[in-house]
């Protein structure tokens, strides 16, 4: 406002200021308009545009434009924080395939995914994602399952196998038969969950959205008698006067004040949690935290930390756990395999592998190699031929030595750092606790036993997830001060974090929040 009062002439005065009306205020005005012809509502663009008019008239310019330029200065806030929640579902075309490798003959080309029929040949290479459901007719491979699953393991398949959409091919070259035309597919059935999920959701309104609609035909209502009765009423007060305070009663009435402090003290709300680790998303309902009663974990980088780790090493003959150790280093030591990895990070020695011989890695079973005139193999039961000890939980290496099995690796999924006594801090506040997981029952029974979590459900997909939920959600309907809260780490767990009340996005140091109103992907998206 100081700026225009730098001008002498008072016609550039007035001219800047009729532009800055005219630009402030062109959207609210067409909010107003377009609210009231489709909808027939007076709201609070409507109580802005009058307000700010009138003060205009009543030749009070400076405090007219203070209004709008408050109220845009909360429209912005607010939009800030939509559009930053809405980024986070881009993340979800991550598993949207992009093409198909269709084979024709001896040939294969790339197509659409849509465009495959079901019993049509396809071929994924290494480092690819399968575009649509089929059967394994060639070729063996590694699956990266975890956009679908969760879980970190690699999973092997060979002829026969059925496999999901949405998985990556490791390592392999595989043909399959399309069993699900894409529509149908697994990858596009958990898009549509998102979808779906976040527009069965209830329309929230802000507060002063819901409270314009009454509040606002009010004051213009109470406006009005002013400008008309006062005359009749008090002795002395003309026509003009009367108008000029029904301006001046409008432009205090304005709600600009609480247009600006909702998103203000929500972007409070914000600074405090960043400074503790948390990016909360959303609205302005950080209240419906408190009404949490139930929360749903995954389990895979929410409970556990989604790496592997040497749980322990077993001999079954002469050599000691060391010697074990040895063998499988200077195999591993050779390979790529998050699991390698795993194994040469348990301990720090120096192992020298410089006499290993014709080493092999044979995909999706595992490695063979020649030291010291010995035969040895690394692997899983079935490439080992060793004899499965149903007592170990978590992922089994074996050493066969000129084909006698001579000990064993244990790898776990490690459970994160004070799991169980958050676990119990939410249990003394009255939460009850749940893990859904898309791993092994006896993995996933093993970890709820460790946490001492009040339930478990195993071998879920996206979608059984999603079901589940659904079917808790229905259960607590009625209750409004009964929310439901899903925390997961991935892609796969999108679904069920949209549907959720409160859905809690796990990152290494810091995770996101959102509910129904406090949104990671908004309603009206």
């Amino acid at each position: 406002m100081g700026f225009l009062g730098v001008f002498q002439n008072e016609l550039v005065s007035k001219f800047f200021i009729i532009v800055s009306y005219v630009v402030l205020l062109f959207k609210t005005v067409k909010k107003a308009i377009k609210q009231l012809i489709k909808n027939r509502v007076l709201d609070e663009s409507m109580l802005i545009t009058i307000s700010c008019i009138g003060a205009y008239l009543v030749g009070k310019e400076s405090e007219g434009l203070m209004v709008i330029i408050l109220y845009e200065i909360g429209e912005f806030l607010e939009a800030k924080a939509v559009g930053k929640s809405r980024k986070s579902i881009k993340k979800l075309m991550d598993i949207k395939p992009e093409y198909a490798n269709l084979k024709q003959a001896n040939e294969y080309k790339k197509v659409n995914p849509e465009d495959v029929k079901i019993g049509d040949i396809i071929i994924v290479k290494a480092g690819e994602k399968i575009p649509l459901d089929g059967t394994i007719v060639k070729g063996e491979g590694l699956l990266n399952t975890s956009a679908l699953t969760g879980e970190s393991k690699l999973e092997e398949v060979k002829i026969g196998d059925n496999v999901l959409s949405g998985s990556i091919n490791v390592d392999g070259l595989i043909e399959l038969e399309v069993t699900q035309i894409y529509s149908n597919s697994t990858v596009n059935k958990i898009l549509e969950l998102v979808e779906t999920a976040t527009n069965r959701k209830a329309k929230t309104e802000n507060f002063v959205s819901k409270a314009a609609k009454i509040y606002t035909p009010i004051v213009i209502a109470l406006a009005a008698i002013v400008a008309i009765f006062m005359p009749l009423v008090i002795k002395n007060v003309s026509f003009s006067q009367s108008i000029y305070k029904a301006l001046i009663f409008l432009v205090i009435s304005c709600p600009c004040s609480i247009a600006i402090s909702v998103p203000l003290s929500f972007f409070s709300g914000i600074g405090k949690a960043s400074k503790e680790g948390i990016l909360i998303k959303g609205s302005d309902y950080l209240d419906g935290i408190r009404q949490i009663r139930q929360i749903i974990f995954d389990k895979t980088g929410t409970i556990t930390t989604g790496n592997f780790k040497v749980e322990k090493i077993i001999s079954y003959g002469d050599l000691s756990q060391d010697e074990v150790y040895k063998y499988f280093v200077m195999g591993e030591s050779f390979s790529n395999h998050p699991i390698a990895k795993s194994i040469l990070e348990y301990k720090n020695t120096n192992i020298d592998s410089s006499k290993v011989e014709n080493l092999e890695e044979i995909s999706g079973k595992g490695i063979k190699y020649n030291f010291e005139g010995k035969n040895i193999k690394i692997g899983n039961k079935d490439y080992t031929k060793a004899q499965d000890d149903v007592s170990e939980v978590g992922t089994v290496l074996y050493l066969s030595i000129d084909e006698k099995i001579e000990g064993e690796i244990v790898l776990k999924d490690e459970i994160k750092k004070n799991t169980k006594q958050s676990l119990q801090k939410l249990k003394s506040l009255g939460i009850k606790t749940k893990m859904f997981t898309g791993d092994r029952y006896e993995v996933a029974k093993e970890v709820a036993n460790k946490v001492e979590i009040d339930e478990f459900k195993a071998g879920m997909l996206p979608q059984d997830k999603f079901s589940q939920l659904e079917e808790d959600l229905k259960q607590n309907k009625n209750n409004e001060n009964y929310k439901i809260a899903f925390i997961g780490d991935g892609i796969n767990d999108s679904p069920s974090i949209a549907r959720a009340d409160i859905g809690i996005s796990m990152g290494g140091l810091r995770f996101k929040l959102s509910n129904r109103s406090l949104r990671c992907c908004n309603n009206d998206r």
